[in-house]
């Protein structure tokens, strides 16, 4: 098992499988790479379903006990099921999709390993959902949705970015997750330092208040330091990573880029490792160095000043 400096044991990683989605969403910072997608055929960086499997079997190597599968669209992979199948049977694994070509696949992916799945929905009002994700395909989600349910990818995590666009939509959302079985709705904070736009960003310390004066029950998870609320039996949680250093201080995941990089931050570009030809000796010293190089607080908010790191507060106040 590799441990940063700081304490923390890598257990996961997310591994983005393409950088190609069907959707245009108004907030999204492609994990952190910024708006690079491209055309929707597959492209010929993309790592090759032999280049992501033989990066889990080095994870396995390290102790890794979990991967998330992203884009992108990561369906939009046709050997989808085939690197699921080809995943390591000690790792958990899940999925992070719009929805849309859930139907008709749900199944082949269950069988092929896939425990669960997170899919992003931030409306439900057609209208509002296309005005956000600039798609029609709000049909196309809600079957999905539907179809991870009947196939028993569950729970099915709704992720909802909250930001000025759909932060007046989360009480219905809230309500939705309650009176269906096998949803939970997960909350994210919008990252205007990934995704631009500070004027859209809201004050989360609101939704928590207001969730908090909802709820029946409210837990505490150690792992990222998230809240969970139980509303009239459905569970909300909240992913407020945005000046919350305890949040990076129970991080114990490092990314994986389309193309065959290591990044130990979604914040951060400036770390990338290449895992060059993909080899398993080339992907243990990325895996290693990247580990190294982790910070404790993301990005430039924290700053090394002679061998201590400090806040820096011209980025808090920027």
């Amino acid at each position: 098992m590799l441990i940063d400096g700081f304490g923390r044991a890598v257990t996961g990683v997310r591994v983005s499988l393409t950088d190609r989605c069907n959707f245009d969403c108004i907030y999204c910072h492609n994990e952190g790479l910024g708006d690079t997608r491209g055309p929707m055929e597959p492209q010929d960086e993309e790592m090759s379903t032999d280049d992501v499997v033989q990066f889990l079997e080095v994870a396995e190597e390290f102790d890794v006990n979990a991967v998330k599968f992203t884009g992108g669209e990561p369906m939009l992979r046709d050997d989808l099921e085939t690197i699921v199948r080809r995943t390591p049977d000690s790792m958990e694994v899940s999925l992070t999709t719009n929805g849309t070509f859930l139907p008709g696949r749900a199944e082949a992916l269950l069988d092929a390993g896939l425990d669960r799945v997170n899919v992003s929905q931030d409306a439900l009002d057609p209208d509002a959902f296309r005005e956000v994700t600039q798609s029609g395909a709000y049909d196309d989600v809600i079957e999905g949705v539907l179809a991870a349910v009947d196939a028993g990818l569950t729970p099915v995590k709704l992720n909802m970015v909250v930001f000025d666009a759909t932060a007046g939509y989360v009480p219905e959302m809230v309500e939705h997750v309650a009176e269906n079985e096998g949803l939970q709705l997960q909350l994210i904070e919008y990252m205007p330092e990934l995704a631009g736009r500070p004027d859209w960003a809201i004050d989360i310390d609101r939704v928590h208040g207001w969730l908090n004066e909802q709820a029946d029950q409210v837990e505490h998870r150690t792992m990222h330091d998230r809240r969970r609320y139980w509303i009239d039996g459905g569970l909300v949680e909240v992913v407020d990573p945005v000046g919350n250093e305890d949040f990076c201080a129970n991080c114990h995941r490092v990314r994986v880029t389309h193309n065959g990089y290591l990044k130990g931050c979604l914040n951060r570009n400036d770390d990338l490792k290449s895992m060059g030809e993909m080899t398993k000796p080339e992907i243990r010293t990325a895996f290693r160095d990247v580990v190294h190089d982790r910070v404790p607080y993301y990005g430039e908010y924290m700053i090394k000043d002679d061998d201590e790191w400090v806040i820096n507060e011209e980025y808090i106040g920027a």
